[in-house]
C-alpha cells in the first residue's frame, strides 16, 4: 500500500504551493515515483509543478455522461482509456487532475471516478500526494479517506486557523481513517503567539511547524514560474523540508 498524504485548508493559505514543496521533497529524497493528485475543482497544481494537462477526470466523466463512446467500445474500456490519458508524466512523479465538470449537477460521480481510479493506480506508487479543495467539502464527501497523513495548511490569521481546526475536527468526527493529523502555519511573518499555540493545543491537533513568508515564493507565483523550481537554499523550502523530515517516514 502507498503512503498517502492529503492536504487541506482554507483558500489562499498556500496549500497548493506546500503540495509542490512536498512533491519536491519526496523526489529529492528518493521516495518516488510519486502520484500527485489535484482533487481541487479549481485545479492549479500543474502550474506549481510546471506541467501541461491534456485531460482530466472531469472531462472523462462528462464524455461518459453525454454518451460519447466510440462504436464497438464498452463504457468500461472507454473510461479506462480516458483515465489513462488523464495522467501527465514527469521526472519522478505523475500527475492526475480531477478537473471541473461542465454545467450543473452533482460532483459526486467525478469523486467516485477519482476514488476508483486511485485504487487501481495505487500499487504503482510508494507515495501519493493529494491536493484537495479549499474548505471541508472533500472531507464531508469522503474524497479524503484512509490517508496516512492529513496535512492542514493555514496562514497566521485567526480565520485561517479556525478553518484548519474545523477541518481537523470534521475528519475526526467522520471517522474517515486518517492515521495522523498535522497543522502547518504557512506564510508566517513571526513566531506564533501563545494565544495561537493555545488554540492549536486545545483543538488537539499537532503543529508540525511553520513556513516563513518569503518573497521568492511570491515572485515565482506572480511571474507564473513553477514554484517547484525554487532553489533548495530558499528559507521557505528549507523550513518545509525540516517539517517533512519530522513527519514522513
Amino acid at each position: 500500500m502507498p503512503f498517502s498524504i492529503a492536504l487541506a485548508g482554507k483558500g489562499g493559505t498556500g496549500k497548493t504551493t506546500v503540495s509542490g514543496m512536498l512533491i519536491k521533497y519526496l523526489i529529492r529524497n528518493g521516495k518516488k515515483p510519486v502520484l500527485a493528485v489535484d482533487a481541487d475543482s479549481n485545479a492549479n497544481l500543474n502550474e506549481v509543478l510546471g506541467l501541461e494537462v491534456s485531460d482530466t477526470l472531469g472531462n472523462a466523466r462528462e464524455e461518459m455522461k453525454k454518451g460519447i463512446v466510440p462504436g464497438g467500445m464498452t463504457k468500461d474500456v472507454f473510461m479506462s482509456m480516458k483515465l489513462e490519458q488523464a495522467i501527465s508524466e514527469a521526472e519522478g512523479y505523475d500527475l492526475v487532475v480531477m478537473g471541473q465538470p461542465e454545467g450543473s449537477g452533482c460532483y459526486c460521480a467525478a469523486n467516485t471516478l477519482l476514488t476508483g481510479f486511485l485504487e487501481k493506480l495505487s500499487g504503482n506508487y510508494p507515495y501519493i500526494v493529494m491536493d484537495n479543495e479549499a474548505g471541508m467539502e472533500h472531507i464531508s464527501r469522503l474524497t479524503t479517506n484512509n490517508v496516512d497523513i492529513l496535512l492542514t495548511v493555514t496562514d497566521s490569521s485567526r480565520r485561517g486557523l479556525q478553518a484548519a481546526i474545523r477541518i481537523h475536527q470534521l475528519a475526526i468526527n467522520l471517522n474517515i481513517g486518517v492515521k495522523k493529523s498535522y497543522l502547518i502555519i504557512n506564510q508566517c511573518k513571526e513566531e506564533p503567539s501563545s494565544a495561537v499555540l493555545d488554540m492549536i493545543k486545545d483543538a488537539g491537533i499537532e503543529l508540525a511547524g511553520i513556513i516563513p513568508e518569503d518573497n521568492a515564493v511570491y515572485e515565482f507565483d506572480l511571474n507564473g514560474t513553477p514554484t517547484i523550481e525554487i532553489p533548495e537554499d530558499n528559507k521557505a523550502i528549507q523550513a518545509a523540508f525540516r517539517i517533512f523530515d519530522k513527519i514522513i517516514p
